[in-house]
């Protein structure tokens, strides 16, 4: 069995790996700024973070902002990885991120990289859109009388819980490099699955689709954040929301 360090592990991902992998008796360290023992601002490091990374088999790094300091953080960790000698890190990534030049996507792709080039055994996984982000999106669009949503977007959400049992498989395996993405089952416009929310929730809105400018919307619009020939997902949107 192996010792696993899940950064983030309170969060909505890093939650369900932290379960699947104690439920098939693992040993887990749950790292989170709030989470004892293992209380860790990964932007700042410290002595708490070199206790947190010692002796441990594999790293499956979840935790993530998009408030900025994803990049330092990830920096942080692999320094104190590195003087562990930890042999595995696992990074979740998103679809897209090297083709949608928007700065949350160019942030994790900045990652991936350091990842790539810290001299540690590494995985990074891409996955599309949980769920639960594109409803966030279309509840707080809800909001409005009239639902307004980029003209052209299309997107394909994934069951979070598949993407937690795929990393938690991938932490107990050989490090593989870059492993194949995973979407979700279905490509949908995001009109339409507006559309699903407002049935699902009894709600009655226009929905109004609006061009926007930018090279991040072109570039979502060209679909760079899809991965359709990788729809190996089962639960679809209409079923999360049921």
């Amino acid at each position: 069995m192996t010792t696993t360090l899940v950064t983030g592990g309170t969060g909505t991902l890093g939650r369900l790996v932290t379960e699947r992998l104690a439920g098939a008796g693992h040993e887990v360290r749950v790292l989170s700024r709030h989470s004892e023992p293992y209380a860790v601002d990964l932007r700042e490091g410290g002595p708490a973070l070199d206790r947190a990374v010692t002796g441990v088999d594999v790293i499956v790094h979840c935790a993530t902002t998009q408030t900025g300091g994803d990049q330092k953080a990830a920096a942080r960790l692999i320094e104190a990885a590195r003087r562990a000698e930890v042999p595995h890190l696992v990074y979740i990534s998103i679809v897209g991120v090297d083709e949608v030049p928007f700065p949350y996507y160019k942030a994790k792709h900045a990652v991936e990289r350091l990842v790539e080039e810290s001299g540690l055994g590494w995985t990074v996984l891409r996955a599309t859109q949980f769920h639960d982000l594109v409803a966030t999106v279309v509840r707080a669009a809800a909001k409005l009388p009239v639902v307004l949503l980029p003209s052209g977007v299309s997107d394909q959400p994934i069951e979070v819980a598949e993407v937690a049992e795929r990393l938690a498989e991938l932490a107990v395996a050989p490090p593989a490099g870059r492993v194949e993405d995973m979407g979700g089952p279905e490509v949908l416009a995001f009109t339409d699955l507006a559309r699903t929310y407002l049935k699902a929730t009894g709600k009655r809105r226009p929905v109004v689709s609006v061009p926007l400018a930018g090279k991040a919307y072109r570039a979502f619009r060209a679909g760079g954040h899809l991965a359709p020939e990788r729809a190996v997902g089962k639960r679809t949107f209409a079923e999360y929301l049921a």
